[in-house]
């Protein structure tokens, strides 16, 4: 059985280290790809994207015990939050240092994720496809990027988004409706 999200967590701010895996493991996939996403092609070939999610958990375990979270989605909201900030914090290390290497990253297992929303029935089995997505992801406009990230991949309610936007929940509905479609467009003109 599935534990719930109230007993893992209080198990985790106890200490039980298998509670807090379990709940990171609710959110990996996820996180990875939003990592790899919102890193962007230049923080992409700086950085691994799995030290940043390692990061992440390392925090995770260091801070737990003193979060204070009402239920899954306020310690989705926190876990991508602190992701944010470490891809922002990187993004400024390399970009005051005009660091320029050209390593390849590993793709961290972000397939089956990107797959769900690029289109329903697509299923990104190869490194190939992974490359494309990001690539087509890359070119689109900073709002279709930021819409797509924010619902898709943080799971956040098209209310709370629309709000931060500054726009009406049908507005942004659309909205997405347009990135998803030009996301598409731009991966079939690719191949």
């Amino acid at each position: 059985m599935v534990d719930d999200f109230a007993s893992l967590f209080r198990r985790a701010r106890e200490g039980d280290r298998d509670a807090l895996e379990g709940l990171l493991r609710r959110h990996l996939d996820e996180l990875r790809a939003y990592v790899r996403l919102k890193c962007g092609p230049r923080l992409r070939v700086q950085e691994s994207q799995s030290d940043i999610v390692q990061s992440v958990c390392r925090e995770v375990l260091g801070d737990v015990a003193e979060l204070e979270v009402d239920d899954e989605d306020a310690f989705r909201r926190w876990l991508f939050g602190v992701a944010y900030h470490k891809i922002t914090h990187k993004a400024e290390y390399h970009g005051a240092q005009k660091r320029d290497t050209a390593r390849k990253v590993p793709l961290d297992g972000v397939l089956e994720v990107y797959g769900g929303f690029v289109t329903p029935s697509r299923q990104a089995e190869v490194a190939d496809e992974v490359e494309r997505v990001e690539r087509a992801f890359d070119l689109l406009p900073e709002e279709y990027r930021n819409v797509i990230l924010q619902v898709c991949l943080r799971s956040r309610s098209h209310r709370e988004v629309a709000a931060e936007m500054g726009r009406s929940e049908e507005a942004l509905r659309k909205l997405l409706s347009r990135a998803r479609a030009r996301l598409a467009l731009l991966m079939q003109e690719a191949g």
